[in-house]
This record gives C-alpha cells, sequence and structure tokens, in this order.
C-alpha cells in the first residue's frame, strides 16, 4: 500500500499563505519599506552630495547597505512571494554590488520556509483528482526544496507509470496555496514603486518602467502555470539534444496539472557547493566556463534561455568514465522563468559580444545601439572615445583583478565620463529584463565557482566562433547575391528580345522611335550592374575567407578580375 514518508526531525515550521497575513497587510508592509528606503537613499546618495557632504554619506554607506540588506532579508522571507525573486537576483550581483548586500542576502536560495504537507497533499488532491496513495507508489513528506512558488518532494511512480513512462523515482512539484493572490498583491505593490521610480529622470529616462513591470508581471503568471513549465523544459532539452554538457529532467505528463508538475528526480551536486565538487573530484574552476560557455549557447544561438538559472536550479552531476567528453554534466532544473530572444536582438547581441571580445570601443557602441538600448538620437563621439579609454585600461580583466584596482582610477574615470554616460540617451527595451537577470546570475555563479574567474576568457572564444559564424554567413549572402545577379543578367536579354519581337509584331504600341537604342543601352548597363555585382560579392567574400583559409581567399579575389574587366570593356562599348 502506497505510504507517506515522514521525516524524524519533527514537522516543518509555518509557511505558506497564513504568514503574511491579509492581503492589505502584505501590500502596506511592501510599500513602507520601499518609501522608507527610497527616501533614505535620497538623502545620503544625492541630497547630501549635493550641499558638499559626501564623505559623510561616503563614510555610513558600508553600515547602511548591510542594514538594508538584513530589512529585506526579513521582509522577503516572512513574506515568500515575489519579494523572494527579488531578493534572489540582487544576491546574485556579486560583480557589481558590495559584499554587504551579496553576503547577507545569499541566504534566500534556501531559506524560504516549506508549507506545512498536510496543505500541499489536499492541493495536490485535489489537482489530481485522486488521493495521493492513487496516485504514487509513496511521497516524503519533508520538502526537497522550497521555494517561493512551490515546493518539491521526493516520490515514486506506481509500478504501472513506471512502466509506460520509463521513470521510477520522481520529484513532485506543487505550489503553494494561494500563491495567486499573493503574487497579485506583490505585483501591484511593485507597479506602485515603479510608478515612484517613474518620477525620476535618471529612471524615467533609461528604462520605461510600466512596461517593465508588465513584463515581469506576464513572466510571473507564467511561472505559476506548471503545463507550461513541463513544455518549457521538453523545448530546452530538444536544443541540447547530443549535446554531453547538459542534462534535463524528463516530464510525467500522466502526473502533471496547472499546479503539480512530475518530474525524473535528477538530484546531484548544488553547482555552488564547492566542498562537495571537490570532493567528488571535480574542479570548480573547470565547471565555471563550461556554464558560461552553455548560458551563452541558449542566448546567442538559441534564443531561448534559463532565465532563473540561479545555485538552486543547476546540478553538476557525474557521468560514468566513457560516457562523455567529459566526467560531469550540468543539470538544468525549474524552467518556469524562460525567456526568448528575437532574432534580431540576437544579432545584436552576437555583434556586442564580438565587439567587446575585440576591445573595439567604436563597435561596441555600435551593437549597443544595435539592440536598443542607445536611442537613435545619441551622438556617439564622446561614448567611443569613453569605450575605448574603458577598454585600453581595464579591458580583459576578470572581477577579482578589477577589485584590486585603486579605487582612484574608477573615480578618475567617472569624473571624466560620468556626466557624459548620464547625459546620453540610454533605454532599457522591454524583453531585455530576463536577459540582464540571466547575465546576472550567470556571472554570480561563475564568481563563486571560481573568485579568480576571468569571464574575457570564456567570452573570447566564443566571440571567435561567433565571428567564424558570421563571415560564413556573410559569405553565403555575396555568393547568393553573386548568382541571383548572374541569373537575372542571363535571363535580361531573352527578356529585351521578347519585347523587341513585340514591337516589331506590333502587339505592343510604344510612342518613342529611339526605343532600340534605349533597350539596347539597357542591356549594357544590366550587364555591366551584374559584373560589377559579381566583382563586389567575389572580392569581400575573397578578403574575409583569406583570414582563415588563405588559398582560397586569393583565388576568389583574383576571379573577382574577370567580372571586373568585363564592367570596364562594356562601359567602354557602350560609351
Amino acid at each position: 500500500m502506497a505510504s507517506v514518508r515522514r521525516n524524524r526531525a519533527g514537522p516543518v515550521s509555518p509557511s505558506g499563505d497564513g504568514r503574511a497575513g491579509n492581503t492589505r497587510a502584505r501590500y502596506r508592509r511592501i510599500i513602507r519599506f520601499a518609501a522608507w528606503n527610497l527616501a533614505v537613499t535620497w538623502w545620503f546618495e544625492l541630497l547630501l552630495p549635493r550641499i558638499g557632504l559626501a564623505r559623510v554619506a561616503e563614510r555610513s554607506r558600508s553600515a547602511r547597505m548591510q542594514r538594508l540588506a538584513r530589512r529585506f532579508r526579513v521582509l522577503a522571507v516572512d513574506l515568500g512571494g515575489l519579494m523572494i525573486k527579488v531578493g534572489q537576483f540582487l544576491s546574485s550581483r556579486l560583480d557589481v554590488l558590495p559584499p554587504e548586500i551579496t553576503s547577507e542576502l545569499a541566504g534566500l536560495q534556501d531559506e524560504v520556509p516549506p508549507v506545512p504537507f498536510p496543505a500541499i497533499r489536499a492541493l495536490a488532491e485535489k489537482e489530481l483528482g485522486v488521493p495521493l496513495e492513487q496516485a504514487f507508489a509513496w511521497v516524503e513528506e519533508t520538502t526537497i526544496a522550497a521555494a517561493s512558488l512551490g515546493q518539491a518532494h521526493r516520490a515514486r511512480l506506481l509500478p504501472a507509470d513506471a512502466a509506460e513512462t520509463g521513470l521510477k523515482d520522481v520529484v513532485v512539484k506543487v505550489q503553494r496555496p494561494g500563491i495567486d493572490a499573493i503574487v497579485d498583491v506583490d505585483l501591484a505593490a511593485l507597479r506602485k514603486v515603479g510608478g515612484w521610480l517613474s518620477h525620476f529622470r535618471l529612471v524615467s529616462t533609461r528604462a520605461d518602467m510600466p512596461a517593465l513591470l508588465e513584463e515581469f508581471a506576464q513572466t510571473s503568471f507564467e511561472e505559476i502555470d506548471y503545463l507550461n513549465e513541463a513544455a518549457n523544459s521538453e523545448r530546452f532539452a530538444g536544443d541540447f539534444s547530443g549535446d554531453g554538457r547538459v542534462a534535463v529532467p524528463r516530464v510525467a505528463w500522466e502526473r502533471c496539472t496547472r499546479r503539480v508538475l512530475t518530474l525524473e528526480d535528477v538530484t546531484a551536486i548544488k553547482i555552488t557547493d564547492v566542498a562537495s565538487l571537490s570532493a567528488a573530484g571535480i574542479d570548480p574552476a573547470l565547471v565555471a566556463p563550461v556554464f558560461a560557455s552553455v548560458m551563452f549557447d541558449q542566448l546567442f544561438t538559441n534564443g531561448f534561455f534559463h532565465a532563473d538559472p540561479h545555485p538552486g536550479n543547476i546540478f553538476v552531476t557525474a557521468v560514468p568514465a566513457g560516457v562523455g567528453e567529459q566526467p560531469w554534466k550540468l543539470t538544468f532544473i525549474d524552467f518556469g522563468m524562460m525567456g526568448e530572444v528575437p532574432a534580431s536582438t540576437r544579432s545584436g547581441l552576437r555583434k556586442l559580444l564580438i565587439a567587446a571580445a575585440a576591445r573595439d570601443g567604436k563597435g561596441l557602441v555600435a551593437a549597443i545601439r544595435d539592440v536598443g538600448v542607445l536611442m537613435p538620437s545619441a551622438d556617439v563621439v564622446e561614448l567611443e572615445r569613453a569605450m575605448t579609454h574603458l577598454f585600453g585600461r581595464f579591458g580583459g580583466m576578470g572581477f577579482a583583478e578589477l577589485r584590486e584596482v585603486d579605487p582612484r582610477e574608477f573615480r578618475d574615470f567617472a569624473v571624466e565620463f560620468g556626466d557624459l554616460v548620464r547625459s546620453l540617451p540610454f533605454q532599457l527595451p522591454e524583453n531585455f529584463l530576463l536577459i540582464i537577470r540571466a547575465m546576472s546570475l550567470t556571472s554570480g555563479v561563475c564568481s563563486s565557482l571560481d573568485p579568480r574567474f576571468n569571464l574575457w576568457d570564456s567570452v573570447e572564444p566564443y566571440a571567435a566562433r561567433l565571428l567564424r559564424e558570421e563571415r560564413g554567413n556573410i559569405l553565403q549572402d555575396a555568393a547568393q547575391q553573386a548568382l541571383d545577379a548572374a541569373a537575372a543578367a542571363l535571363r535580361l536579354p531573352r527578356r529585351l528580345d521578347s519585347i523587341i519581337a513585340r514591337i516589331e509584331e506590333g502587339n505592343l504600341t510604344v510612342a518613342n522611335p529611339r526605343l532600340e537604342r534605349q533597350v539596347a543601352r539597357l542591356d549594357r548597363a544590366a550587364r555591366r550592374t551584374a559584373s560589377a555585382l559579381v566583382f563586389g560579392a567575389l572580392l569581400i567574400a575573397g578578403t574575409l575567407v583569406r583570414a582563415d583559409d588563405a588559398a582560397l581567399g586569393n583565388a576568389l579575389m583574383i576571379a573577382s578580375v574577370v567580372p571586373l574587366l568585363h564592367t570596364l570593356w562594356a562601359g567602354r562599348r557602350g560609351s
């Protein structure tokens, strides 16, 4: 008979929908917290420096940041819901936020209190339509992971279901009771805070806060639809099918609803558990670049990416000897928050990555404009100079190296270019919210795996690969244009002969007696144009290919002389 396994440690702590009080009190508490801390930040960071008391603000900054992080942590743990998501995002910014904040919020990845099992049982049985004993062989009462929107329990499928699905041990993910109402309240509070921020010019000129919050709302609603998450996991698995670096749990669709999700149990070593990785013979410093590369593939190649890659959602799974190219793989879970990069944005991001790897300040600014971060009206000459200066001094440094740079150098750079950057019309495109979140979490995880991790070491080879692909695409486009031009040139005389024949037969009425001379001139002009296009295509293709294949590149450049000579000869003849 089926059973529910209990934990010897005793009952779990209270949580769920009762701990935050009624929705009105929850809303007021979030608003009060935001209002007070925005006021404090305005006083110390904006007002005091304007009246000559910048040193006062600077001396107290570390203590203030620590107090703010500690208070927010208490608020997030107590309220749960989307507040946990905000805290997890902040805790991942090891590369830009001070340690006073990141270290204080780091525990939010794991300390979300679980909902008592009776409430989880009631919701799961209501969703599945049968008692748990009829749906599973057993379900553990103790949660293995408690997240902001749901929690997971280990279970085993019934023999008949196991035979049909090919799965045996599974993880059952169940939503927190009442989470729909909690998400609604949190979004209402965040919209209110976003409205306040929109009145600050520094924010309003950089981002459309209402649009960004609506994007966040849409993502949040999708995240509490577990059928959507199941479909996302299968799509993600398809993107990495045959890739030995990545694994994804299989879905037991027979035991899935909008609020209950049943997946293959793939629990392994948490990606940031450095001690366990080392004990298993896995070097954390080798995991970081592979993780970065996998995330790059999602963002710059696949266009479908995991937007919540915090440490609790990624395992490092050992692989038996001889099975794969490396003795471990990255196992992703929790596909509720996913993002898509449109083709146009993906092209701009690829250009941005290539320019960053090449330390090309001008190219970086052009790519920033292409992806929509920099508005078309911006005067970019000085910004290009600033980026070139920045690359010249700090380009190629890892996070650890940047922290060792004399702070006065950063201050000097801020003095020289700060007003310029603040005056430029930057904006945050709507589809960038999840991209920024994914890259922020990626950099934070990599820094946790290896404090000396240098993102440039991963960016440069990846950018080189993208550049080769871009060259290949350009070559294909140029070759196709040359073929199209040649085909058009070959078809044109026949079409012109047909027109002339129709004129001679009287089937076409024309009021210009010099038409034949004009048609002949048009014929020669078309041939010259086709030859010029073929010449340009071969010359450009040869120039691009020559960097990787000198022999082929030289051959294409030499071949371009033939259409060039025809262009010149046809031009003289027709003059």
